[in-house]
């Protein structure tokens, strides 16, 4: 049996009144993962600009801290 179909199951056994606490905690996991890929992405994206402030002879010194 998979972890899906264990969390379904102990779903269908919760009273009504507990789904809608889990139904906000999945959207909690949506919203933190989707927070997550847009982070991840905004650094991949700012990656390429920061190098050049990175990468220069001036501040080579501080590469090796």
């Amino acid at each position: 049996m998979t972890v899906k179909e264990i969390i379904k199951k102990e779903i269908d056994r919760l009273p009504e009144n507990l789904l809608s606490e889990v139904f906000d905690f999945i959207q909690f996991l949506e919203s933190k993962r989707e927070k997550n890929i847009l982070v991840k992405a905004s650094q991949d994206l700012s990656a390429p600009s920061f190098q050049k402030i990175w990468d220069n002879e001036e501040d080579a010194i501080y590469d090796n801290l």
